[in-house]
């Protein structure tokens, strides 16, 4: 009975250890697309104002940091843990006809 709780446990852990993870990658990327961002533009209008090239790559970051907030706190995130459910109860029924 406790190796099934501690596997329980060590389960649930694992899985809040994942989304801490993910949760951070997240918001490293967000800040230092608000640092970086800012300073590019600055230099741009510094340098040449009258050629803007700064949003490029705010549009292009962004996009990526879009995606990214989808894959952590939208449907990516559901999806997954449905289509993980699926497959392993479909191991366990392969598992009991053999």
């Amino acid at each position: 009975m406790e190796t099934m709780g501690y596997t329980k446990e060590t389960r649930a852990y694992e899985k809040a250890a994942k989304r801490v993870k993910e949760l951070k990658g997240f918001y490293g990327n967000l800040t230092s697309y608000c640092l970086v961002i800012p300073f590019l533009a600055a230099l741009n209008l510094l340098t040449s104002p009258d050629h803007l090239w700064f949003y490029w790559p705010m549009l292009g970051w962004g996009i990526g940091i879009l995606a990214h907030a989808v894959n952590v706190f939208g449907i990516g995130k559901e999806w997954e843990d449905r289509k993980i459910k699926e497959l392993m109860d479909q191991e366990q029924k392969n598992a009991k006809t053999l």
